[in-house]
């Protein structure tokens, strides 16, 4: 067992339960373990039922476990302090408030965080020594960003001594040089660190699993486990959507990648319990102790009616009842279903005749694969994607002819230079971001978001560009910035989209409390993958499953959302064409 450990994979597949567990499993065995979270949208919390913080603490209820959430906005704070505390009795008050206010937007607020992931791995910021440190990782895309910063960042201090960015001058990063060269080392070198890439047994977590194992390899990151979670096995023979979930994982796992086949692998089975608490977590890799437990969960026996819940067609319907055009967008965890629900919303107001744009500022982009489900697109449906590295390269070519044409070829070249800081990629996709926005004044623009962490992201630096503009700008009342626009409820519609499960749910509502203190009002909730919702169902896992769900969605219902909408459980490869089969 190496000392470093990183659990990453597709939003939702059971990265925080697995590293929970091995964390815990290992304290058991006498280690002395730290675990961290570096999601933004961290559940530690939930999960071991511990209170986790920004500072390393003991978990309770265990010797030997500690844990500790990296805060995004917390190192942030810290990194601005860092910067501007050499420039004190030099710079006058205004300058330094005037560098703290460029401090502010979501690419300091990335590399604050990678500063802070990275003092774990170099060994700076261990309280204490510790055996084992377990990363619980944000998910896949912004993990891979988190680890080619490193590289990125080393690059550029390097070809640019004296240049600076948003994230203050260069040379405050200098101090951190020596400390990423050590984390890359230990990151690729197999005797200090392992990668254990977790998947569902599904097509899109498989796949996105494929991706992450091909890309960390080619950072030259090779130690790596695979594990299967969450894998069904039917209790009833005569339950035919038992039989389908079950049938659909076998063939699912029979078709694995060819790069995932070549790594030691482990499944780990769908439970008829929530994996919340110390003795659960240890559950997961004792099978007597899994058996114990469910004999104690309250199976469903009683017959119960299905739960009615509006569907997406009546979601649709709502969305275009009183308007030609705007903004959608569908938010909430990784894997909950997001992109499911942005599909399909954009097909069915197609079909409905308005012009719509399907567009996605996800860095994994499953938009593709679930219109490819449908052979012809309605005419009125046009489908992009906000591809970082392309939009990327368009914003450089932009800046550089705008900017670039007076200079001589020593100025192209620092300018260039600049260019190749890893902020230039956010402030790329935010413009890619601000123009799909401006289209929603002409119609319809549904938007699948990244994972949560990533969305506030982009909206924080939407906040921040809508501060610079009313501070800069002599006509700013006649401006609307898309910090505006998303604020506007006539012209936005955010769909908060949760699984039928206690931590999705929290999650959202976390998340709608942001948008709230924001002033963005989400404008329903949409259910996603419910069991309550299918009538007919015997098998006893299933039943006790969907028995639970009810009682998640009517706190749904009564404490958060103000419309709620459901999708049921479909057990089927093409989940975008049986849904909209479902109400044709």
């Amino acid at each position: 067992m190496t000392q470093y450990l990183f659990f990453t994979g597709k939003g939702g597949v059971g990265k925080t339960s697995l590293a929970c567990a091995t964390a815990v499993a290992m304290a058991d065995a006498g280690q002395k373990v730290l675990l961290v979270s570096t999601d933004p949208a961290s559940n530690l919390k939930d999960v071991l039922e511990s209170d986790v913080t920004e500072r390393i603490t003991a978990v309770a209820g265990i010797q030997q476990l500690y844990a500790i959430n990296i805060n995004p906005e917390y190192a942030a704070e810290d990194y601005r302090n860092r910067v501007i505390a050499p420039l004190e009795g030099i710079a006058t008050a205004e300058e330094l408030k005037k560098i703290r206010e460029d401090l502010s937007g979501a690419c300091t607020t990335e590399i604050a965080s990678f500063d802070e992931f990275s003092r774990f791995v170099s060994g700076e910021a261990e309280e204490g020594a510790f055996d084992v440190i377990i990363f619980d990782t944000a998910p896949t895309g912004h993990t891979l960003r988190l680890l080619e910063l490193p590289a990125a960042w080393s690059s550029f201090t390097e070809e640019n001594p004296e240049g600076a960015s948003c994230l203050g001058p260069t040379s405050a990063l200098k101090s951190s040089k020596e400390r990423y060269h050590t984390v890359v080392e230990r990151l690729r070198d197999p005797s200090c660190t392992t990668f254990y890439i977790v998947s569902r047994a599904d097509k899109a977590s498989l796949k996105e699993a494929s991706r992450t194992s091909d890309e960390i390899r080619a950072l030259g990151m090779t130690h790596q486990y695979l594990y299967i979670n969450g894998v069904f096995k039917a209790l009833s023979s005569e339950d035919v959507l038992a039989q389908k979930i079950e049938k659909l994982s076998r063939e699912q796992l029979e078709a694995l990648p060819a790069n995932l086949k070549l790594l030691e692998s482990k499944e780990f089975p769908l439970l008829p319990y929530n994996v919340l608490g110390i003795e659960k977590l240890r559950s997961l890799f004792d099978e007597t102790l899994q058996k114990s437990i469910a004999e104690t969960v309250a199976i469903a026996q009683r017959e119960a009616s299905p739960l009615q819940l509006e569907n997406i067609v009546q979601l649709t319907e709502s969305l275009s009842a009183h308007q030609q055009h705007g903004l959608i967008m569908t938010m909430g965890k990784g894997g909950v279903g997001k992109t499911l629900a942005a599909s399909a919303i954009a097909v069915l107001l197609a079909k409905k005749g308005f012009e719509v744009l399907l567009t996605t500022t996800d860095p994994a982009a499953h938009v593709q694969d679930f219109i490819d489900q449908l052979g012809a697109l309605p005419p009125t449906l046009t489908v992009e994607r906000i591809d970082p590295k392309i939009e990327t390269q368009r914003y450089t070519e932009k800046i550089v002819n705008q900017k670039g044409k007076d200079l001589d070829e020593e100025g192209k070249k620092l300018m260039l230079e600049d260019l190749k800081s890893p902020c230039t990629e956010e402030v790329a996709v935010f413009h890619a971001f601000s123009k799909a926005i401006s289209k929603a004044r002409k119609k319809f623009v549904v938007m699948d978001t990244a994972p949560t962490g990533h969305t506030l992201l982009l909206l924080d630096t939407a906040g921040s560009y809508h501060r610079d503009i009313m501070r800069n700008m002599l006509n700013a009342d006649r401006v609307k910035t898309p910090y505006m626009f998303l604020q506007d409820p006539e012209l936005s519609k955010i769909i908060l989209v949760s699984l039928p499960e206690t931590t999705p749910m929290r999650e959202a509502a976390s998340l709608q409390n942001d948008l709230k203190r924001a002033g963005i009002q989400p404008y329903a909730w949409l259910i996603n993958q419910s069991l309550s919702m299918v009538p007919d169902i015997t098998d006893p896992l299933l039943k006790s499953r969907a028995h639970a769900e009810t009682e998640v969605i009517r706190t749904i219902q009564s404490e958060h959302a103000q419309r709620t909408y459901g999708i049921p459980f479909i057990a089927e490869k093409e989940l975008l064409l049986e849904l909209l089969k479902q109400h044709e």
